[in-house]
């Protein structure tokens, strides 16, 4: 393990799990029903440190993890994958939770919640989706056109050998990570220097290039499209009404599959991509509801 995670002061202890001879980081707090976290693309298990305690105090054994490649992970020379990082949560959930779960995550992180959900049920007691990914590094069918043919160009330059390194030095600048914040966080005040550097000092670890690049130019992986009908288990889908990337107009896939469904769907106006961090007074009170309803309606506490 390279980077240690970035958590200022934080309530909450950092273990580190050995897989596959990798060194992962990983957050556990509290006692009770288990809920599993996982960050979005470029984020750490750091960008849940405003709904960790929360969601602890509420009464649930709460872990949140670092995806190879990501946060304070070793980022070995793989080809990183939606695949890789399922079998990675499995061999999690088997190593150290071993109860029915529910799985929380933001971004590519609530597309990795909805594939366990959906090709491992046993495992999974609900789920919690915050502004879910359409497909691994934004180019879904289903959201942004625009944004999908413009990231096509840009996989072909970032996978060069030799401009590749030059372009992601540029881009993991804190200026420019700061620019890119201030699009996707409605709210400025919640782009801190703490944010910055929870996502600027991962990408200072030798192959964290080789990582972007990777991730960046692979396969897209399964849709919501194809995956919500094998989910049998509730779900909550939270919506950052703000968020340019994956926009909310594409989430009626989520409010038609609602009617006929055990899942709940709420927008969170005036906040982006990520409403965990940027709104989580808002955030962390609907999570508590929802599985508070949830422990009551499917006794899994």
């Amino acid at each position: 393990m390279l980077t240690q995670p970035f958590v200022s002061n934080r309530p909450f202890e950092i273990q580190t799990w050995t897989w596959k001879g990798y060194q992962i980081p990983y957050a556990v707090m509290g006692s009770g029903q288990p809920l599993l976290l996982v960050h979005g693309f470029g984020a750490s298990l750091g960008h849940w440190r405003k709904n960790i305690p929360v969601l602890a105090a509420a009464g649930y054994r709460v872990y949140a993890i670092d995806l190879l490649g990501f946060g304070g992970s070793d980022k070995p020379a793989l080809d990183y994958s939606l695949d890789l990082w399922q079998e990675q949560l499995k061999d999690f959930w088997t190593a150290h939770i071993q109860q029915p779960t529910v799985f929380v995550g933001n971004s590519i992180g609530g597309l990795l919640c909805l594939i366990m959900m959906a090709e491992h049920p046993e495992l999974a007691a609900g789920g919690v989706l915050l502004n879910c990914a359409g497909g691994l590094n934004h180019r879904p069918d289903e959201f942004n056109l625009p944004l999908r043919i413009i990231m096509g160009g840009f996989t072909k330059i970032v996978s060069s050998k030799l401009i590749g390194p030059f372009l992601f030095n540029r881009i993991r600048q804190k200026s420019r990570l700061r620019r890119t914040l201030y699009q996707v966080y409605r709210d400025r005040a919640a782009v801190t220097d703490e944010l910055i550097d929870l996502l600027y000092n991962p990408s200072c670890d030798p192959g964290a290039q080789q990582v972007f690049a990777s991730v960046l130019t692979a396969a897209a992986g399964p849709s919501p499209t194809e995956l919500l009908p094998k989910v049998k288990a509730p779900l909550l889908v939270l919506w950052g009404e703000a968020d340019p990337w994956t926009p909310i107009a594409g989430a009626t896939l989520y409010q038609d599959f609602a009617k006929s469904n055990p899942l709940t769907f709420i927008p969170i106006p005036n906040t982006g991509h990520c409403p965990h961090d940027e709104n989580p007074d808002a955030v962390n009170p609907l999570i508590v509801n929802w599985l508070a309803h949830l422990s009551k309606s499917e006794s899994i506490k």
